[in-house]
């Protein structure tokens, strides 16, 4: 648990259907409520195992908090990612529990010019080994050149 700093502004636009909320509204900038509304349906799009998540925002912070019980660490990191690679979101306050808990891995935070297998050949020093990342970044990557300056991504051990 901790909090986890990523760059505001640079993330992905979250597509993703929101929860259905109880009084719909329409501002120009989406609320606080609409937000973690489409982060929560963000996750859950996703499909990776949680109990009892929730996910919410603060505006004034840029602070998504999320909450639930997961299996792995790998999952808990995925939601950390897939919740702070959006683009409103400058923290998330990771409140996940893991009901079997390992070592974390390492976060990267890609920079222009990066690619897999270069971020592999500075980890692991072999620049074949960019499966690994990928892989570790699913369903978040959809393929190996889906990624941009500014995403963290995890790079397990």
């Amino acid at each position: 648990m901790g909090l986890f700093d990523f760059v505001k502004g640079i993330g992905k636009k979250n597509t993703a259907p929101a929860e259905p909320q109880t009084a719909p509204s329409t501002p120009a900038e989406p609320s606080a409520q609409e937000i973690a509304n489409k982060l929560l349906g963000h996750v859950k799009s996703l499909g990776l195992p949680i109990t009892g998540l929730s996910v919410s925002y603060n505006a004034t912070t840029d602070l998504a908090t999320v909450r639930g019980q997961v299996n792995s660490q790998a999952d808990r990191e995925k939601i950390i990612l897939a919740v702070g690679n959006i683009d409103h979101v400058a923290q998330v306050d990771d409140q996940l529990t893991v009901a079997t808990p390992e070592p974390a891995s390492k976060f990267y935070t890609v920079k222009s010019g990066d690619t897999l297998s270069k971020i592999s050949k500075e980890f692991y020093g072999d620049a074949n080994q960019y499966n690994k990342i990928f892989e570790a970044n699913r369903p978040l990557l959809k393929n190996a050149d889906d990624i941009f300056p500014g995403q963290v991504l995890r790079i397990p051990a």
